[in-house]
């Protein structure tokens, strides 16, 4: 297998389990989680008791419990590809004379994209308890195939609101809630998720900003170098002109840290863009993720989503949710 096949094969791998994680973590009835649960009794036959146990152990606090295991790799991601950024792609972009602001753009979007990212893992996303529950019961109405009325929590003896679901990880029904959100180490519920799709629009954005940059600078390295003008011998001694196979490995001997960050960036953006498209639907739909999912194991026609309230009025729910309304006085 050549270099190039190698390399995208890497990145997709390494890409799609940080979407699985991200997608599944926290959901014990998942293919992913049952997958590692089959793997984990294979496992307990060939390893002794006590590794196993502490195997499992690792396991379940890993993927079921609130732990900053996944915060502090997010951190560490940003590092080291804005170490790189500035070590290597900002500098000799200063060299070239690109343009200050664009250089700069990424730094920007990272201060914006942290404060909201903050906003995200300390805002109460909406947690439903005995003394608070009657701010939340009458916001919504009961759709009668997802909430029933007058149903109460086998977890935490609440009584359950309409479009409220019990989050095994933070241990409490949230409002409105769409997610646990591994990476932010909190749900995301009525009260934070405003927050939560600025900052995957700002992280899509940072993503875009440095694969720009770095495309341009590598661009311009090979134009100036007037690489593909030239030709390249084979191992069987033919010549060939130079094509964009071997520009990239050329590349990847030059720069090896920076196009194995592009490789990175630019699938990850589009990753993160297509998450904050599907955000930014079920927005204007005014849906949950959990509810869109679930909402797929009903047949055509026995489940209407009853929460729609016009374009303007779902995108104005997402910037001041909705609280059961005071009662009126006499």
């Amino acid at each position: 297998m050549d270099f190039l096949s190698l390399f995208v094969l890497y990145v997709f791998l390494v890409l799609l389990t940080v979407l699985l994680v991200c997608l599944y973590a926290g959901r014990k009835q998942s293919l992913p989680s049952r997958t590692v649960s089959w793997f984990a009794q294979v496992l307990s036959h060939v390893i002794p008791g006590q590794v196993h146990g502490a195997a499992q152990r690792v396991l379940h606090r890993l993927f079921h419990t609130r732990h900053r295991f996944f915060v502090i790799l997010h951190l560490a991601l940003e590092v080291l590809v804005y170490g790189e950024y500035t070590w290597e792609v900002f500098g000799y972009c200063q060299e070239l004379e690109f343009s200050l602001p664009l250089l700069l753009l990424p730094y920007l979007l990272l201060t914006v994209n942290m404060g909201f990212f903050v906003l995200c893992s300390k805002t109460d996303p909406g947690a439903i308890t005995k003394s608070n529950q009657a701010l939340f019961l009458h916001a919504y109405p009961y759709d009668r195939v997802m909430f029933d009325r007058g149903a109460t929590c086998a977890s935490c003896s609440t009584r359950k609101p309409a479009r409220s679901k019990h989050c095994g990880v933070c241990c409490a029904c949230m409002h409105r809630f769409d997610h646990h959100c591994v990476w932010v180490n909190n749900c995301i519920g009525a009260f934070n998720t405003r927050y939560f799709l600025v900052y995957l629009l700002t992280l899509s954005a940072m993503a875009t900003a440095i694969a720009v940059v770095t495309t341009a600078f590598l661009l311009e390295v090979v134009t100036l170098s007037n690489l593909t003008l030239g030709y390249y011998v084979d191992d069987e001694g033919r010549e060939h002109p130079v094509d964009t196979v071997f520009v990239i490995q050329h590349l990847f001997l030059a720069f090896p840290r920076t196009v194995f960050m592009l490789g990175f960036v630019v699938v990850l953006a589009v990753i993160l863009a297509s998450y904050f498209g599907f955000g930014l639907y079920l927005v204007l739909i005014n849906q949950t993720s959990y509810e869109w999912f679930k909402s797929r194991r009903f047949k055509s026609g026995v489940y209407k989503n009853i929460y729609s309230r016009g374009l303007w009025g779902n995108v104005m729910e997402i910037v001041k949710p909705l609280m059961s309304p005071e009662p009126k006085r006499r």
